[in-house]
């Protein structure tokens, strides 16, 4: 009876078995939209194996009857029918070549479509446990990996089958006791590779885990290469990527080390077979019990068989990178996002802008509860401001609304409705966000403006960046609307970035606003001029702000004061500061500064500017020479 070891060891290789067997049958399933060009590549394999088996067969016919008559045409014939059979074999592999390299690149295709429209469709809670590196690995060296599996993995194992089952019937018909010292080889074979099967394919899967390691260092350093260089950490950062690349170039050794060793082992066995079959034969040639040419034609299937042998190495190291690469990519693809419309959710339409947070209350995966029993009722057209300390959870509160976060417990609603009954696009196409993390396309600006609005014009898109006050800063740049911004808008200010994000809000023309703390990152001055934009278009629309500035503050409607995820303190300004508690010490500490400027405004046709807003309306094109000095 075995042993508690050999059982489990056992269990663990059948388990390892099965879910390779279930990887192997899902790749496959990608080919079903191709069927057409599997079977035309399998059906050219098949011919061209035929082809290749035919001329081991000939070559018995040339010794055995062309030789030993001395017949001229019968010579002539066999050598015009293998030349015949050659070119048929090199007609038909380049038609296995031209298909399956053509079915490989389809199914690549429709990975790359399939695997990148599921990323856009998986929630913020998906992205905040991925690493960019890894997800960017999977897009490319993972599909990679899943593509060539297809030729050099899937069809050079059944070329490997057809080979065998061909070669095996073959010997058996030209003589059966050959065919049994050939067969000799098939277990040794089938065990072998079974073992390096099962070791090397999670040697696989660590180099692929490792390569998306790589990948995110690289990404990280690269995108901070300005903090990088800050610091004088130029040394690190290469230091760092050497050693996980080292680490990639170890274990990728290590794979190779498995399949080093493996095909010469498996030559070496297949040699001496075609030794022994030699010798034996050579004893029934001898004796009179076989043909010269017989024995000929079974060295050529011999050697024939080394063909897919030769190369087993190359195929099981593809299977496996391949059922490496598909497992990491159907990780994804199996991920549902938990965030997506109800079965019944309606459209939102004709949005009022009424908003409710009732008894909610919220936690980021398992982790600890971040917001507490939030009670809120926002009528249409109210700006609600937020106000707190860094964590307080000002900007989950926020993130809750457009649901890229469900709550844990209660229920937000618009007009009546819960957010979670009706569908995502129509619910947010009806918010306009302008989050505290400014993030802008590698485009143009006219293109970063317009994202989210289709067929903008260039009128729309002027007239939201005159809004957000950033039209007269563009007007000077070298191509105007038409200029580059860089990799995550490097080219530009944060100040600049925060406006050309707030004309791409204005372009939705939403019900409802939210704004992460979006004057953040602009002086006062600038502050005050955003502001006065966006007094004119929050009226008649209900906003919610996560606010820094007392300008924004005094100006709310309702005042929530945030402190460890519960509201401590409700009300307007004078209220609150009457009350004399959190919001008065804040007040007190943060926001006494800003009021003793705004009382230094200056009055312009009874409307308040600072020095420099008073010299943009009275000279305009004083502030743009100013402007064009900054650009330089």
């Amino acid at each position: 009876m075995p042993s508690r070891e050999a059982r489990k060891s056992l269990s663990w290789y059948l388990s390892a078995f099965r879910f390779n067997i279930r990887i192997l049958f899902r790749i496959v399933g990608l080919l079903r939209p191709y069927w057409l060009w599997a079977v035309a590549a399998v059906l050219c394999l098949l011919l061209a194996t035929g082809a290749s088996l035919a001329v081991p067969k000939l070559l018995e016919w040339v010794i055995d009857v062309g030789l030993r008559t001395g017949n001229m045409s019968d010579l002539l014939l066999a050598a015009g029918a293998i030349l015949v059979v050659s070119i048929l074999r090199g007609v038909f592999s380049y038609g296995q070549g031209y298909y399956s390299q053509g079915l490989s690149n389809l199914v690549g295709y429709d990975l790359r479509d399939k695997l990148y429209n599921h990323l856009q469709l998986l929630d913020f809670a998906f992205h905040d446990d991925s690493e960019t590196g890894q997800l960017m690995s999977n897009m490319t060296v993972d599909i990679e990996g899943v593509r060539n599996f297809i030729p050099f993995g899937l069809l050079r194992a059944i070329l490997a089958l057809v080979y065998f089952v061909a070669i095996t019937v073959i010997l058996f018909l030209l003589d059966w006791r050959l065919a049994l010292v050939m067969m000799a080889f098939i277990p040794f074979m089938i065990f072998f590779t079974s073992r390096v099967g099962v070791h090397i394919r999670p040697v696989w899967l660590a180099v692929q885990r490792e390569n998306g390691i790589l990948s995110t260092v690289m990404q990280e350093s690269l995108s901070g290469v300005r903090v990088v260089k800050s610091f004088a950490r130029e040394e690190f950062e290469i230091d760092k990527f050497d050693k996980q690349n080292q680490l990639l170039r170890n274990y990728s050794l290590k794979a190779m080390r498995f399949m080093a060793w493996n095909q010469p082992l498996l030559l070496f066995a297949l040699n001496v077979i075609t030794v022994i079959v030699v010798w034996v034969g050579g004893i029934a040639v001898i004796d009179h019990k076989l043909t010269i040419g017989v024995l000929a034609a079974v060295v050529q299937y011999a050697l024939l068989m080394a063909t897919p042998i030769r190369t087993f190495g190359f195929m099981i190291n593809w299977l496996m990178r391949g059922l490496a690469c598909g497992e990491r990519i159907f990780n994804i693809l199996d991920t549902k996002p938990k965030i997506q419309d109800a079965p019944n959710a309606v459209e939102l339409k004709e949005v009022r802008g009424d908003i409710k947070f009732e008894h909610v209350s919220f936690s980021y995966q398992k982790g600890p509860e971040v917001l507490h029993d939030i009670n809120v009722d926002a009528k249409a057209g109210q700006m609600v401001a937020l106000l707190g300390l860094t964590g307080s959870g000002k900007s989950t509160l926020l993130h809750l609304l457009p649901r890229f976060y469900d709550v844990s417990e209660g229920r937000i609603t618009v007009d009546g409705h819960d957010v979670r009954d009706v569908t995502l696009s129509s619910l947010r196409r009806n918010i306009g966000l302008v989050l505290q993390d400014v993030f802008l396309f590698n485009a143009t600006i006219h293109d970063n403006i317009a994202f989210g609005v289709d067929d903008a014009t260039r009128e729309q898109v002027i007239e939201a960046a005159k809004i957000a006050r950033i039209h007269d800063f563009i007007m000077t740049l070298p191509d105007g609307y038409e200029t580059w911004v860089g990799e995550r808008g490097v080219t530009l200010s944060g100040g600049q970035k925060q406006r050309i994000a707030i004309a791409r809000t204005l372009m939705l023309n939403p019900r409802i606003l939210v704004l992460d703390d979006s004057t953040s990152s602009v002086d006062m001055e600038t502050e005050y001029l955003i502001q006065q934009a966006l007094d004119a278009v929050m009226k008649g629309r209900t906003t919610f702000v996560v606010a820094s500035r007392l300008r924004t503050i005094k100006h709310a409607d309702q005042i929530l004061v945030l402190e460890n995820g519960h509201i401590v303190e409700r009300g307007t300004h004078d209220s609150l500061i009457a009350l004399k508690g959190r919001y008065a010490r804040l007040y007190d500490l943060q926001l006494r500064d800003q009021e003793e400027f705004e009382e230094r405004m200056v009055q312009h046709d009874g409307t308040q500017f600072t020095r420099a807003a008073r010299e943009e309306h009275e000279f305009p094109e004083r502030e743009q020479i100013r402007q064009r000095e900054v650009t330089r």
